[in-house]
């Protein structure tokens, strides 16, 4: 069974850094671009960083100097490095893979179950 699994949120006071892992396990060959998402209350689901299968990166405005997007495609994981947070980036985080090679075939837009990041104020 293939599955995307999300770690690494919690509470952190503002100022504070959290990092992200999504992993991909089962019976995977490659991950294609990865994008990070997240989802505050009340608010719509919206892409914080993605990152491509050749590691070429972009971020949300709001991201760029704070967060930073990494792959290590041998472990088949995707990193969010957040430093600096702020309250507003209080919301579950997801990641996202638009296409999986795996032993049954390719997948497509295949979502973890997200983890939550809260940041105090």
């Amino acid at each position: 069974q293939v599955q995307l699994v999300e770690s690494g949120g919690g509470l952190v006071q503002a100022g504070g850094s959290l990092r992200l892992s999504c992993a991909a396990s089962g019976s995977i060959f490659s991950i294609n671009a990865v994008g990070w998402y997240r989802q505050g209350p009340g608010t719509r689901r919206e892409l914080v960083a993605g990152i491509s299968s050749g590691g070429i990166t972009n971020y949300e405005d709001s991201a760029k100097g704070r967060f930073t997007i990494s792959r290590d495609d041998v472990k088949n994981t995707v990193y969010l490095q957040m430093n600096n947070l702020k309250p507003e980036d209080t919301a579950v985080y997801y990641c996202n893979v638009d296409r999986l090679e795996t032993e049954y075939g390719p997948m497509y837009d295949y979502w973890g179950q997200g983890t939550q990041v809260t940041v105090s104020s």
